[in-house]
């Protein structure tokens, strides 16, 4: 097992030095694969001994070798945090198909949480792109849910395993990404301005597609909860005008994702039981 983890660890890293380009290149509409790695102070080509995830960062002293301009401390973050997201999750589950589905949502909330508190955009290849990953492995890896089998059983319908967790995924990305968007939409009518972006829209619909419908909706509340308090906090610490700062949601919905993910299924089952 000890194998497994390090390999899901060192995986992660490379995931996660993706990861950054994405979160850099994605919101000014560049390619992700076309130049190669490049400082953005110079704009010369990184090379290859120079781009080892968290190593090179090191080693460099945290500064572009050639122009010495300072290196964000975001890119060893990304990259440390996504290679230990993926060691947790193969510790916890082995090499399991659902390990690797896990691996994948976890990767990309990470870059969008990152993309958002850098540049307050979610990107569509990262949210609708992985709305439809999040389908598409419905189809294999069942979906940890029952509304949709409850509501089908209950009209008779019995539907085979793979169908009823396609179903279970679309209602999951569906239900919650509506509500929200609703809620937002009611927001600008009452208030006269933009309460909330579509990004975070696309992105409960990601969640939803992997998780299904009760772990998307427990994302939105812990999401919420989180942004509205720790939100709170740092416009009053930092003197912000509260009708003008625009918060980045979607960080907050994409710390909750992970963390539902990790942790959420005894959570609900518990809730549910009571029900």
């Amino acid at each position: 097992m000890i194998y497994y983890c390090l390999l899901a660890f060192a995986a992660g890293l490379l995931i996660g030095s993706f990861l950054n380009v994405c979160i850099y290149r994605l919101p000014r509409d560049l390619s992700v694969v076309r130049p190669r790695s490049f400082c953005p102070g110079c704009e010369r080509q990184i090379a290859w001994y120079d781009n080892i995830p968290v190593v090179s960062y090191l080693l460099l002293g945290r500064k572009c070798r050639h122009c010495g301009q300072r290196i964000s401390m975001r890119y060893p973050v990304v990259e440390l945090l996504t290679g230990l997201l993926f060691a947790a999750i193969v510790a916890a589950l082995g090499p399991t198909a659902v390990a690797v589905k896990l691996c994948v949502l976890c990767a990309l909330l990470v870059g969008l949480t990152f993309t958002d508190l850098d540049s307050l955009i979610l990107p569509d290849e990262l949210t609708l792109g992985g709305t439809v990953i999040g389908l598409i492995f419905a189809w294999f890896v069942p979906v940890d849910d029952m509304v949709v089998r409850l509501g089908l059983s209950v009209a008779g319908f019995r539907p085979g395993a793979h169908w009823a967790s396609l179903g279970e995924s679309l209602a999951g990305a569906i239900l919650p990404a509506g509500s929200l968007a609703l809620g937002g939409w009611l927001f600008e009518k009452i208030r006269h301005k933009e309460g909330l972006g579509l990004g975070d829209v696309k992105m409960m619909a990601m969640v939803g597609a992997f998780l299904g419908l009760r772990a998307a909706l427990l994302t939105l509340v812990v999401g919420s909860i989180a942004g509205s308090v720790i939100g709170l906090i740092y416009i009053y610490a930092t003197r912000k005008d509260p009708s003008s700062y625009e918060l980045p949601f979607g960080a907050f919905l994409g710390f909750a994702g992970i963390v539902v993910a990790l942790t959420g299924t005894p959570v609900i089952h518990w809730y549910w039981g009571l029900l």
